[in-house]
């Protein structure tokens, strides 16, 4: 029975990986959508060559700044080991990856290619991974001395405030850094729009981000006799209210209805497993409606070119699940309870300014040594062209 129930186990948390893993064809469709025409494969390649320096990242330094774990005995002592603990580690790293993938929509049209790739590799292996160990494996005592004081610890069953709300803190300084986009916003104050280039393709990477997102959220119970519905249609109703607050919102907007269900889910992550269903409708509502009025102000009042908006929908609506789970989570709102709002209060704060902090170090570092934006002639030919040498639509082909 035992072993039963640790092939079991593996598989269920390999299944969670691999939706998770197919949530970053999610990331790399929604910005391919996004950004014009002439930066759509730079988008696409971006993910996946972020995703494998992760994974490098992750596999050398990060998993063991967080758990104080590695994989460096030979093989064959390897494979006497847990098989659960090397699919935990893969599905740990989907989640990882989700940092740089985050990130690359905010950076999206303007940024060098390889200065992100080492901007990857130290966030995955050093800062993401910092706060990481604080918040689930209780690294530094922090957590114990939340639980001493509010009696209960910071809770983020899946990762508003770990992953999401850590990834979108760091991609703002990212974005300042950076700079907008050459022709975004002029001398005289007018805003000009750069309209998505694909609206087909948005949707599907916001339908893959969707449908994955049910392996990342009821999937973080990490075994199956922890498996729970709850989660499942927590997420269900947080997705439908961030979508249906992001369609009345954004009038309609199709950019905004794509994105509302992601803001839904980023915020229910945290409190997914402690709230009544109707709490999480509220958390989705609440989070859709958040990102269309941030994404709006920070767009068009406070000039700050953050392409897919991922501030807003990652870092505010990941900070807003974090407290969320703090309110809805709590018996009086129907929730199971377990949660204090001033845990989750501190364990945001700290998520947030961990993030904050991480991403000017790292992007300010690069930005004055290796340079992180390409030069105005790159950037008006477009990153295809430009890094990669080639469009993603060809005119002709070329006969040898």
């Amino acid at each position: 029975m035992e072993q039963s129930s640790h092939a079991s186990n593996v598989v269920f948390v390999l299944l969670g990986a691999i939706m998770v893993l197919a949530m970053h064809a999610g990331f790399a469709f929604l910005e391919l959508g996004t950004v014009r025409k002439k930066n759509q494969v730079n988008a696409l390649v971006k993910i996946l060559t972020d995703f494998c320096v992760s994974a490098i990242a992750y596999f050398f330094i990060g998993y063991t700044v967080a758990y104080g774990a590695n994989f460096f005995s030979g093989a064959e002592v390897l494979s006497q080991k847990s098989g659960y603990e090397m699919v935990k580690f893969f599905f740990l790293l989907t989640f990882a990856a989700a940092i740089p993938a985050i990130i690359s929509g905010g950076i999206a049209e303007r940024a060098k290619f390889h200065p992100q790739s080492v901007a990857t590799f130290l966030l995955v292996g050093f800062v993401y991974p910092f706060f990481e160990g604080i918040a689930w494996n209780d690294n530094f005592g922090i957590q114990p001395m939340l639980e001493a004081a509010f009696g209960a610890k910071f809770h983020d069953f899946a990762g508003s405030v770990v992953v999401h709300s850590v990834g979108g803190w760091i991609a703002l300084p990212a974005v300042l850094l950076l700079g907008a986009r050459r022709g975004r916003y002029t001398k005289d104050g007018t805003v000009s729009a750069h309209p998505p280039s694909n609206i087909p393709f948005l949707a599907l990477g916001a339908w893959i981000l969707t449908v994955g997102w049910f392996g990342f959220n009821v999937m973080s119970a990490q075994t199956l006799d922890k498996v729970s519905g709850l989660v499942a249609l927590n997420s269900l109703m947080a997705m439908v209210g961030g979508t249906l607050a992001a369609m009345v919102m954004g009038k309609n907007d199709p950019g905004f209805i794509h994105n509302g269900p992601l803001a839904g889910l980023v915020a229910v992550c945290a409190g997914s497993d402690l709230m009544h269903p109707i709490g999480a409708l509220l958390t989705g509502l609440i989070a859709g409606g958040l990102f269309v009025q941030l994404f709006t102000v920070t767009q068009n009042r406070w000039k700050i070119d953050d392409v897919l908006g991922v501030w807003p929908l990652h870092g505010l609506c990941g900070a807003w699940g974090g407290i969320a789970a703090g309110i809805f989570g709590t018996k009086a709102l129907g929730g199971m309870g377990g949660v204090s709002l001033a845990a989750q209060l501190i364990g945001t704060l700290g998520g947030v300014l961990i993030g904050l902090a991480g991403g000017f170090v790292v992007y300010g570092l690069l930005k004055n040594t290796m340079g992180i934006r390409l030069d105005p002639e790159e950037e008006y030919d477009g990153a295809d062209l430009t890094i990669h040498r080639i469009t993603a639509t060809p005119d002709r082909e070329t006969h040898w």
